[in-house]
């Protein structure tokens, strides 16, 4: 097995804990489906919001909604970016697979899709 990496973004319309909780959740939760990511693999999980996201760590929903006590995670803020997409969470997960790079699926979500248009 390899260490590789799953990249995937989302936008929140509000700044609140609950919004960027469940739409971290919802990200994380479809990166693993979409991956067939086996929890025990995973290495470590890095998280970043663009600085206007702050009302909560995205890691939270890690742990409080799919319990991943025994991850390391890791919260940044993205570099300010005057062109950059605003309201958005990266996630970037790395994990123990057998996929080939051109295997892995990258997931982007609500207003994060215009990131990657060439993955549709």
């Amino acid at each position: 097995m390899l260490v590789r990496g799953v990249r995937g973004a989302t936008t929140v319309s509000e700044n609140t804990k609950e919004e960027i909780v469940s739409s971290t959740a919802e990200l994380l939760e479809k990166m693993i489906l979409e991956n067939e990511i086996d929890s025990e693999n995973i290495a470590s999980i890095i998280f970043t919001t663009t600085s206007d996201v702050y009302n909560e760590f995205p890691a939270v929903a890690a742990r409080e909604i799919l319990s991943l006590h025994s991850v390391p995670l890791l919260n940044m803020q993205e570099i300010n970016n005057p062109n950059g997409l605003s309201g958005c969470i990266r996630i970037l997960i790395h994990w123990n697979t057998n996929l080939n790079q051109d295997q892995i699926k990258h997931v982007y979500l609500n207003g994060a899709t215009i990131l990657r248009t060439d993955l549709k």
